[in-house]
């Protein structure tokens, strides 16, 4: 198996940016502050890796299915939405 360690670079930064004071962990900070640290560390992580390996899954799935083309066009669409999603969420807070 051939690793690309600029894949493994990119999505670590990806998700753990992505993550940093999100609702959901804000919602397990206060988990672990009434419950057992190890218990909420071990649900929050196994939820995370699955939800983390069926978008690989589908991802792979993707590429290994579409024409190069709509690739290109799946990678607008997804920043698109970060976009929209992006202004949406300034409109909202002012």
């Amino acid at each position: 198996m051939d690793i690309a360690w600029e894949a493994v670079v990119a999505s670590f930064w990806t998700v753990l940016i992505a993550e940093l004071g999100d609702k959901t962990q804000l919602a397990i900070f206060a988990l672990a502050a009434s419950r057992g640290p190890w218990s909420v560390l071990l649900g929050a992580g196994t939820a995370l890796l699955l939800s983390t390996a069926a978008a690989v899954a589908l991802g792979f799935a993707l590429h290994r299915y579409l024409p190069t083309g709509a690739m290109r066009g799946l990678h607008y669409a997804a920043g698109a939405t970060f976009i929209a999603l992006g202004i949406w969420t300034i409109l909202r807070a002012g």
